[in-house]
């Protein structure tokens, strides 16, 4: 039970096919070796460490098609299909040359594809060759059918009269169409083969018996299959040799690139920014030109296979600005190539002058927009949607590294700056008047220099300074106090800790402040920091470790989570009310943290709506990234705005609940700028369970907006 591999082959036919698959291969490698020569003339980037656990991880995502699933079941289904199918397919191909090419030739007594193995072999094979023909019809479905908005190519920061990108269309369908008649005409000659010889044991291959009735059918003589199938043979032999060519040079070049991009990638990517170069020193900070890009830079941009997530995902992108996150990776992509490789067959063209086509084009300002790295709110989003691992936000923040060292930035950001570097805050007051809001309060509040805490709470900017927020940071304190915890502040040793500070790009006043942070925290004593701040959170918990500052840092949702279920806080759920929650950025996709806001609402007796786009599916408020401090007048809808619709169609929701203090100040103000004042009250968490352990010591004190009393107006 075996079958002939060149089945009524002349000995020129087979000396001929083995030079068009040489030629291929030499194709392939010399592909290859353009693509690795690119990478090779990438800067240097260290993610050699745990290569084996990396290893494990990548072949982990790969095997499930995980991050292809995730929120496209259909396609993450139909990928799993095709990409087992592949595999299965090759590795047939490679037992067929072992057996014939290597063991045929030296060692016949060895060879083994036959008997038992080929049976099993053959249903293998048949099974696993129509997963893969399915997966690709499914996907070809998906695109042409679904209408799905990340397939289409539309630029957001130029009209369709100045560039084309037919050519990422065309190459789409190529890909495709390659694939999907490698496996039809592979399943085709194997049916006119089994309809010539009719072989009784080759009912092991169920596609292939029932192709060969379907042909006996249609009253093909096996003469005439058999010449068919010689035709075909060779038409399925130089579509696959074809496809070999062409993988370096087109798409399913993401077939290698995408592994080897999951399997670099750094699990803290925007959580933790990169440092700059020390030795030797850099004589510019920041991505200027394509020489300033790593290794891991080039390879990210090859690994994009264009699937848009990335481009719907992302808040700047849906509220107008010039910022597409798959637009800019395949824009930098394509210089890279044109200066460094060799142009891909995808090319898409400008059909007017582009900065891009200037052979010493600088990156930021030059193929990437200025407007478009400065819309960036750094809100992870694309990092999160990424099936393939690309860290679009660590190389904005590169770009714009360069930007603020030009001094390339709005006005607004720039006072921003220069109060950040001469006070510590971006407010323009004395460092004095940080914790002023403390006066008000009942009782006193340590301070944390002078007294050791059980909790250092780093309360931020915003909260410390902002007239409305200063009301949240006396009802955070008052429940802490209630609770009998052991806390304190900096008072005026405290400044910002940094976090937007670095993702504008202003890296030297980023290690200036931190520094600061780091030695005025390394003079108290306390067990851990809480922080009310989400972007505290991430700096304090990911980035100060670098510099020397490693803490335990809690978000005070999980505080009084912990103070609640510890009963030192008394909630019932007295508050009966309907609300949804909005995950701020920087607390869940940054740093994981879900379940502790919800349990509070929970505890408080809100009954959660959860929004479409929540958890790591959230919607930015557009504050990230330093965007609170730049103008956005000129956005068609902010994101604040268009996810206060996002609660309001709900429908019968009280409170849009929050947990940052930025982000009342963005929700309230969307509020009122997009007509829904009185239809929903934003809520800090912190004032939910205030209002809660009220209502339950005077029931009816707090059941109506009107008795709980109207938020007072965001500060400008």
């Amino acid at each position: 039970m075996e079958r002939e591999v060149f089945r009524n082959f002349s000995t020129f036919d087979e000396v001929l096919f083995y030079v068009l698959a040489n030629l291929a291969m030499a194709i392939f490698a010399y592909g290859i070796f353009l693509k690795v020569r690119k990478y090779r003339r990438g800067r240097a980037a260290y993610r050699f460490d745990h290569l084996p656990q990396r290893l494990l991880r990548a072949l982990a995502i790969a095997a499930g098609s995980t991050t292809i699933a995730k929120n496209d079941r259909f396609a993450g289904v139909a990928h799993a299909a095709i990409l087992w199918g592949f595999v299965a397919l090759f590795i047939g191909t490679t037992i067929i040359f072992i057996d014939n090419d290597i063991l045929g030739v030296v060692a016949p007594s060895l060879r083994f594809w036959r008997g038992r193995f080929y049976l099993w072999y053959s249903l293998v094979l048949d099974l696993m060759g129509a997963a893969f023909v399915a997966g690709v019809a499914l996907m070809w479905l998906r695109r042409k059918t679904f209408g799905l908005p990340q397939l289409d190519y539309s630029r957001v920061d130029y009209p369709p009269a100045q560039y084309s990108r037919l050519a990422y269309v065309r190459g789409d369908d190529l890909f495709l169409g390659l694939f999907f008649a490698i496996g039809v005409t592979g399943f085709l000659i194997e049916g006119l083969r089994i309809a010539a010889d009719r072989p009784p044991f080759e009912v092991w291959s169920p596609v292939g018996w029932a192709l060969a009735d379907a042909i006996d059918l249609a009253g093909l003589s096996a003469p005439a299959s058999s010449r068919l199938h010689f035709a075909l043979w060779w038409l399925h032999g130089i579509l696959a040799l074809a496809f070999v060519a062409y993988l370096p040079f087109s798409k399913a070049l993401h077939m290698l690139t995408d592994f080897a991009n999951l399997m670099f990638r750094d699990d803290l990517a925007a959580r933790r920014l990169p440092r700059p170069a020390a030795e030797p020193a850099p004589a510019h900070l920041g991505v200027e030109t394509l020489g300033d890009l790593s290794w891991r830079n080039l390879l990210e941009l090859d690994a994009c296979t264009k699937c848009g997530r990335c481009h719907v995902a992302c808040p700047a992108r849906a509220a107008g600005a010039p910022l597409s996150p798959r637009d800019l990776v395949l824009d930098l992509r394509e210089y890279a190539d044109a200066r460094l490789a060799r142009p891909a067959l995808e090319q898409p063209r400008f059909l007017g002058e582009h900065p891009s086509q200037k052979p010493d084009a600088i990156l930021p300002g030059g193929v990437i927009q200025a407007e478009t790295l400065w819309s960036c709110t750094t809100c992870r989003a694309c990092v999160s949607a990424c099936p393939v691992g690309i860290e679009h936000v660590p190389l904005i923040v590169e770009m714009r590294r360069r930007l603020v060292e030009e001094g390339a930035v709005e006005d607004s950001l720039r006072e921003a700056l220069e109060s950040l570097g001469k006070r510590g805050n971006s407010f323009k007051q004395s460092d004095k008047l940080r914790g002023r809001w403390t006066k008000d309060l009942a009782f006193p509040v340590k301070d944390a220099r002078k007294q050791p805490v059980e909790v250092l709470w780093f309360v931020g900017d915003y909260a410390s300074y902002n007239p409305r927020l200063q009301e949240i940071s006396r009802a955070v304190a008052r429940l802490f106090h209630r609770a009998g915890l052991d806390f304190g502040i900096l008072y005026d040793g405290e400044k910002n800790a940094g976090n937007d500070v670095r993702r504008v790009g202003e890296e030297g006043l980023f290690e200036m402040l931190a520094e600061h942070n780091v030695a005025t925290l390394a003079k108290c004593r306390f067990g851990e920091i809480v922080t009310t701040d989400p972007h505290s959170l991430n700096t304090l918990k990911n980035e100060y470790p670098e510099l020397g500052g490693r803490y335990t840092v809690s978000h005070y949702s999980e505080v009084l989570l912990r103070l609640v279920e510890d009963g030192r806080l008394t909630l019932n759920g007295g508050l009966g009310r309907r609300g949804t929650y909005h995950d701020p950025c920087y607390l869940g996709r940054y740093n994981g943290i879900y379940e502790a806001p919800r349990r509070l609402i929970e505890h408080a007796g809100v009954s959660l709506v959860e929004m479409p786009r929540s958890r790591e599916n959230s919607f930015c408020c557009g504050a990230g990234g330093g965007r609170i401090w730049m103008d956005d007048s000129a956005l068609a809808e902010r994101p604040s705005e268009s996810r206060i619709a996002e609660a309001i169609a709900l429908g019968g929701v009280d409170y849009f609940v929050v947990a940052c203090p930025k982000d009342v100040t963005m929700y309230e103000d969307a509020v009122k700028t997009s007509g829904n004042e009185g239809k929903i009250r934003v809520r800090d968490i912190a004032e939910l369970v205030e209002e809660a352990l009220a209502a339950e010591e005077a029931p009816g004190a707090a059941q109506t907006p009107a008795a709980a009393g109207a938020a007072p107006e965001a500060a400008p």
